[in-house]
């Protein structure tokens, strides 16, 4: 089972649920004050506004009690997602490195981008082939990622859309099981949601966490 775990202002575990489902996976939505990591075998912290990003995006939410679980559950190496607002709750906790900022021009951004795929090693990407690109969604006021040292970089934008730094879209942590990534693989998972031609290349993230849960990650 896994947890989609949802805050005040979270607007994208219905999304998630469904990937989850679509992909043969089980997933429930569960209140943040009542997640309890040792009920699952996988965490995602889907997109949307946690607290109305008031401070920062994600600061508020990521000092909620339900961060310490995601914190046990990663160290245990439990699979860990962050997308959109779930990325920016995962670096305010410390789980991922570096800081998420306004975008560069700074404007809410909603459109579809394409990332290439640069490591093939975790729970969520083991089934991309490595340098391969996909179409995903993304929609954000502040996803210019920025770091101090270079991170683990999972994904990287073919076109840079906000300025992050190399052109990063999602990282990984050190071992491999946290990920962090601004598009929403969740809404480029079916065919009949994604415009024509943009195919469904966030599929394979699910499939990935499908087939590394299988394998007992």
């Amino acid at each position: 089972m896994i947890a989609v775990i949802r805050f005040p202002g979270t607007n994208g575990d219905l999304d998630v649920l469904r990937a989850l489902e679509v992909a043969g996976l089980r997933g429930k939505v569960v209140w943040h004050s009542e997640f309890r990591e040792d009920h699952y075998d996988a965490v995602v912290l889907p997109g949307g506004f946690s607290y109305g990003d008031w401070l920062r995006a994600g600061a508020i939410a990521s000092a909620s009690p339900a961060m310490e679980e995601v914190r046990r559950a990663a160290e245990r190496g439990k699979p860990v997602l962050g997308i959109c607002n779930g990325f920016q709750i995962l670096v305010e906790a410390g789980l991922l490195p570096g800081a998420l900022l306004p975008n560069d021009p700074p404007r809410f951004m909603c459109r579809w981008v394409k990332v290439r795929v640069l490591d093939v090693r975790s729970p969520f990407t083991i089934l991309y082939e490595p340098g391969e690109v996909a179409d995903m969604p993304i929609a954000n006021a502040e996803g210019r990622y920025m770091a101090d040292t270079p991170p683990r970089v999972a994904l990287r934008y073919v076109e840079n859309p906000n300025g992050s730094m190399d052109g990063i879209a999602g990282v990984l942590n050190r071992w491999g099981n946290v990920l962090g990534l601004m598009p929403h693989p969740e809404r480029a998972a079916e065919r009949t949601i994604t415009p024509r031609g943009r195919g469904t290349g966030g599929m394979k993230l699910w499939l990935s966490l499908k087939e590394a849960l299988t394998r007992g990650w």
